[in-house]
């Protein structure tokens, strides 16, 4: 068997960084950012002030004043007044600070009312030291200081920082285009009367919303029969894709579709892992004489949510250049469990006040489908692990 590390290094092979795009700095939130971004603009752009209330020179303050008030900075103000000598300037939170002033005192710290009130002709201001509530030019990025960095996701906090720093659009990679296909005859759509040894199809939307969440873009989500010609059919459908995405059908049965039509072409291989020791992948020759990965994962749907984050969420991510940025976590196990022997094992856990315990009775049992919502992480047991004890540090992969 492979290890996990083994088999992901093959899955990753597949992947070819796709193109970027150059987008809208407001669009495509949750792709990957193709190139460094620099500052072409300081934040801040110039000194403000970093409250409501008066500029003032520091030195005019010691031991507490008054000041003649000389003018008025509200923010977006295209001039300012200057402050000399035992004079203020009343200014607002993102206003330009007056030339002469060094300091603003809160205009709660004085004798003036705040809000919408005329101004006044002096002002009584404590002692301030020079700096306080200036927000100095340049304090968060200079010019050319890099700012946004090739490879993270983009993001509306993102965003506003290209914004501050002076761009209106930036490269993305083009997310991976994703084709899913669920194999198995007994599969019945969502919703839809099940017939003997029917059930309900749950792994071409478990994958599908999966990818979604990925950052990857379905362009289809079918199951399909096994039937070898009906699962080559299904792969013709899918030519336009990325990845095809498929589940089941890779074990040792007689009816395993994707081992028998793709078999040639593809790695069938075990992993030692629990859940999902089968798995396969390789690249096919699509109608479009392009090669398309394919991701072949079990048939039992916790194997194939164990499986995608393991594996799909790194692939998709090497498509767009980034590496598979998952919460991890150090957790106590509040209860004991078995562990296959020589296998990793990926328990679904529940998250509570820094302890981890498994989310159905049954443990990792791969057909626990509808329990697996109540899991708020995969607790990552290392194949040297015989018995997970009460109490030990377990290594969690978050999901929520």
């Amino acid at each position: 068997m492979l290890s996990v590390e083994e088999y992901l290094g093959r899955v990753l092979s597949l992947a070819s960084v796709l193109p970027a795009e150059e987008c809208p700095i407001g669009t495509g939130f949750g792709r990957v950012l193709a190139a460094d971004l620099t500052a072409r603009l300081p934040v801040p752009a110039f000194d403000n002030s970093a409250m409501d209330g008066f500029a003032v020179r520091a030195a005019d303050t010691v031991g507490g004043a008054r000041l003649r008030i000389v003018g008025d900075v509200p923010a977006g103000a295209d001039s300012a007044p200057p402050v000399g000598r035992g004079e203020a300037v009343r200014i607002m939170t993102g206003a330009p600070l007056p030339r002469g002033a060094d300091a603003v005192v809160p205009v709660e710290d004085t004798d003036q009312e705040p809000g919408d009130v005329p101004l006044s002709a002096a002002v009584s201001v404590p002692a301030t030291p020079p700096g306080k509530h200036v927000r100095y030019r340049g304090e968060d990025v200079t010019p050319g200081q890099a700012t946004l960095r090739r490879g993270q996701r983009w993001t509306p906090a993102a965003a506003a920082a290209a914004a501050s720093v002076g761009y209106g659009t930036v490269p993305l990679h083009r997310r991976p285009s994703v084709a899913v296909v669920a194999t198995g005859s007994e599969l019945v759509p969502a919703g839809g009367t099940l017939g003997f040894g029917q059930i309900p199809d749950s792994n071409s939307v478990l994958v599908a919303g999966l990818v979604e969440q990925f950052g990857g873009e379905v362009i289809s989500a079918v199951a399909v029969a096994d039937d070898a010609d009906a699962f080559r059919r299904a792969l013709a459908a899918s030519a336009r894709a990325d990845v095809v995405v498929t589940t089941g059908g890779v074990s040792v049965g007689a009816f395993e579709v994707v081992r028998h039509a793709v078999e040639a072409d593809i790695e069938f291989v075990k992993v030692a892992m629990q859940p999902g020791k089968p798995q396969a992948c390789g690249h096919l020759r699509s109608a479009t004489g392009e090669p398309q990965a394919l991701l072949a994962l079990p048939g039992n749907p916790v194997s194939v949510f164990v499986s995608a984050w393991a594996f799909l969420r790194p692939l998709l991510a090497t498509f767009q250049g980034a590496t598979a940025d998952v919460a991890r976590g150090q957790y106590r196990a509040s209860e004991g469990w078995a562990t296959p022997k020589g296998r990793t094992q990926y328990m679904p856990v529940t998250l509570s006040g820094g302890e981890a315990r498994p989310a159905h009775r049954l443990g990792s049992g791969s057909h626990l489908i509808a329990s697996l919502p109540l899991a708020e992480g995969l607790a990552v047991v290392n194949a040297s692990v015989e018995q997970v004890r009460a109490g030990d540090i377990l290594d969690v992969m978050v999901v929520r």
